[in-house]
């Protein structure tokens, strides 16, 4: 039996370092990049993805290509995803910092511009957006809003409202 598939290049607790550090850089970075989800994302946007993946890769196993050493790195970035799981559903003030906020897109039939910019949202992107949900006039818009996980909801005028007073004490 070949034992250098299982025998590590360095001690265990730093593929543990090297993939904690490496996660929370990548999810810093894609927080800070925008709101997009991966079917909405453009070619570009995609290739970097996968680029980025490739790229940290040495960072988080140091050269180490043990069977141990990526079981390790495995077993830490589900770790850290099921850490930040929990810190994020008990608090709202984590989930903010890691998930953002949904921004406005579009207000009482009105485009909020600035919004776009800042998402880096073009008007033919929006537009398909809306038509994919049976919109095909901003005026029945009363508010559109880009998710925090990239999607885009849409309240028509008239519809129910009363999901902004969603809390606990309105859960059974």
């Amino acid at each position: 039996m070949d034992h250098s598939l299982w025998h590590l290049s360095f001690p265990w607790w730093q593929f543990v370092l090297r993939g904690g550090i490496v996660y929370l850089a990548v999810l810093f970075l894609i927080r800070i990049s925008g709101k997009r989800q991966v079917g909405q994302m453009g070619t570009g946007e995609l290739v970097a993805l996968l680029l980025i993946s490739n790229s940290v890769q040495n960072a988080m196993n140091g050269g180490d290509n043990s069977v141990a050493g990526g079981l390790i790195l495995a077993v830490t970035l589900l770790v850290i995803t099921h850490i930040l799981a929990l810190l994020t559903f008990r608090s709202s003030r984590i989930e903010r910092l890691v998930e953002g906020r949904p921004v406005v897109l579009v207000r009482q039939g009105k485009i909020v511009r600035k919004n776009l910019h800042k998402e880096l949202l073009s008007f033919p992107e929006l537009r398909s957006a809306l038509r994919r949900q049976g919109v095909h006039d901003l005026s029945d818009v009363d508010e559109a809003l880009l998710e925090s996980n990239g999607g885009i909801t849409i309240t028509r005028k008239g519809d129910a409202k009363g999901l902004d007073e969603l809390g606990p004490d309105k859960v059974i």
